[in-house]
C-alpha cells in the first residue's frame, strides 16, 4: 500500500486574504508594541486593513482578515485563549456584525469614518458586555463607558480617515 497525499493549492482569492491578514497580523503585533494609558484602549490599526477589505472585496473577505488577524495575533503574542484573546475575539465578532449591517446603509452618507466609528463602538460593546459576563461580575465595569467610548470615537475617526485615504490613493493610482 502507498501513501497517499493531500496536495491543497490555494486559490488567488486565499493568497490575497492571506496577505491582507497578515499586513493586519504585522499592525497587530506593532500596536502590541505601543505603551497605552490606560488596559484595553488601543488604537485598532488592523481594522484600517478590515475596513479597506470591506469595501474592495466584501464583508466575507473582511470577516476571514478580522478572524485570522485575532487568532493569529494572539498566538504571536503568547496571549492564545487568555482572556485578551477572547476580549479581542468578543470585539472582533461585534464590530463583524455591525459592519455587516452598517455596509447596507447608503454610501452617500455612510463611508469608511462612519463605518469606522460603528466598528470602534461595536468592538468595545462587545469586549465591555464579554468583561461584565465573564471576568468582572460587578456593574461597576460600565463605569469605563465614557473612557472607552471616547476612545472609540477617536480611533474610529482617525482610522477610518486613513482608510479613506489609502481608498482614495489607490484608486487615483497613486498607491
Amino acid at each position: 500500500m502507498t501513501p497517499s497525499t493531500i496536495e491543497i493549492v490555494p486559490t488567488p482569492d486565499d493568497q490575497r486574504i492571506a496577505r491582507l491578514a497578515a499586513a493586519a497580523i504585522v499592525l497587530t503585533v506593532a500596536e502590541a508594541a505601543i505603551p497605552l494609558p490606560l488596559p484595553g484602549v488601543k488604537p485598532g490599526l488592523a481594522n484600517i486593513v478590515t475596513l479597506i477589505v470591506l469595501a474592495r472585496w466584501g464583508w466575507r473577505d473582511a470577516v476571514w482578515v478580522a478572524l485570522l488577524r485575532v487568532f493569529a495575533g494572539s498566538l504571536l503574542l503568547g496571549q492564545l485563549f487568555a482572556p485578551g484573546f477572547f476580549l479581542s475575539l468578543a470585539g472582533s465578532l461585534a464590530s463583524l456584525a455591525t459592519l455587516g449591517f452598517a455596509m447596507h446603509l447608503p454610501r452617500r452618507w455612510f463611508g469608511p469614518v462612519s463605518l469606522s466609528v460603528f466598528a470602534a463602538f461595536a468592538h468595545i460593546g462587545g469586549q465591555l458586555v464579554l468583561a461584565r459576563l465573564w471576568l468582572v461580575p460587578h456593574d461597576g465595569v460600565f463605569y469605563l463607558v465614557p473612557v472607552f467610548a471616547l476612545a472609540a470615537t477617536v480611533f474610529g475617526l482617525v482610522n477610518g480617515l486613513v482608510a479613506a485615504k489609502l481608498m482614495q490613493g489607490r484608486a487615483s493610482g497613486k498607491i
